[in-house]
């Protein structure tokens, strides 16, 4: 009787059947990574457009409903009937709600922020934009400096803390930042004020930056604001990113790397911190859109000329196209930040991309 013949698949060095000879499959496969990931950007970007439009109706609703009539806010209580009825007009109060919403929506989306309603109480005619722009570029200024040093900082002592758990330099680290971040900003930058102003005299109190100039002209300037949102930010970065390498470190693929020799290093730099970033990401992300959003606090503090204080001047003043528009700008930035953070997560960590988009 003849033996039955068998085909034997060749074996991989895992023991499972070899790859194939052509690259088709791979090449399959990456293209259902590219498009899965392609997908889920379009995703986040459809919905972070969604709640845009949302975040734009409870602002309008929100400014709207306020008590009291905003051109007399404007023009305050000695103006006249004929002054308040104009007031009115040119501000769009003598027109239907919804329509005023479609005016100011449609002048957000093609650049058109409309005109300032202390322009009108003044006799001209001054783009709110125009008059905005220059607080927007200095609270950028502030809020990328932070960011610049806020990431490399949590991201060193955060892996300096992780790597000598319960040690005296996890403690120091640990207990810092703990310190303060239970201080509110005020607090921060008040004590700041004493340390290098009443007592060293290096710093001066207030950030006044000239209109028409940058404050990286006067660096001095920056430095009790920048070292304000540190303390507010850096401290619970740390905390985050520590807790993910703690984390990270006492998993089995981490611990199957130090058994095969390699370095130290390699490995807390290479597996452990990669693997901790997934959760500091959002922490990062978080950090960006509260400086984005103003630093009210730290703004006034230091009577820094940025967008937070413009947008406490626009509200002191009832103009209300200002108000929205500054406050449509903030969530538009913030919701970009976060679709990006989002974005860069799952970069980071390809499992999250395996569900169905």
């Amino acid at each position: 009787m003849t033996p039955r013949r068998r085909t034997l698949l060749p074996r991989s060095a895992a023991g499972g059947p070899a790859p194939p000879a052509s690259g088709g499959t791979t090449r399959s496969a990456a293209g259902r990574r590219r498009t899965s990931l392609a997908r889920l950007a379009l995703r986040r970007v459809l919905a972070g457009l969604a709640t845009l439009l949302a975040v734009s109706v409870l602002v309008f609703v929100g400014t709207e409903v306020l008590p009291g009539d905003a051109a007399s806010a404007v023009l305050g209580r000695t103006a006249q009937p004929a002054q308040l009825e104009r007031m009115r007009e040119l501000m769009g109060l003598d027109r239907s709600v919804p329509e005023r919403y479609l005016d100011w929506l449609g002048g957000v989306l093609t650049g058109d922020l409309g005109n300032s309603a202390a322009g009108y109480a003044q006799g001209t005619e001054i783009s709110i934009w125009d008059d905005i722009r220059g607080n927007v570029a200095n609270t950028l200024t502030l809020a990328v400096l932070v960011v610049v040093l806020m990431i490399p900082l949590a991201l060193l002592l955060g892996v300096l803390a992780a790597t000598r758990v319960g040690g005296t330099r996890d403690h120091a680290i640990s207990l810092g930042s703990l310190a303060v971040v239970s201080l509110p900003e005020f607090i921060i930058g008040s004590l700041l004020v004493v340390v290098f102003f009443s007592w060293l005299d290096v710093f001066p109190p207030v950030s006044l930056v000239p209109p028409g100039t940058s404050p990286l002209e006067r660096p001095e300037i920056l430095v009790l604001p920048t070292l304000t949102l540190l303390g507010a930010t850096l401290a619970g970065s740390t905390r985050m990113v520590r807790a993910g390498m703690v984390e990270a470190l006492r998993s089995d693929f981490v611990q199957m790397a130090r058994l095969n020799g390699l370095p130290e290093r390699r490995v807390v730099l290479r597996y452990g911190l990669r693997n901790a970033l997934a959760p500091a990401v959002q922490v990062f992300a978080q950090n960006v859109q509260y400086l984005i959003g103003g630093i009210i606090v730290v703004e006034y503090l230091f009577s820094y000329p940025g967008i937070g204080k413009e947008l406490v001047d626009a509200v002191a003043i009832r103009d209300v196209r200002a108000v929205q528009s500054i406050a449509f700008l903030i969530a538009a930035v913030s919701i970009g930040v976060n679709i990006v953070a989002d974005l860069f997560v799952l970069v980071l960590v390809p499992k999250l991309r395996t569900g169905r988009a």
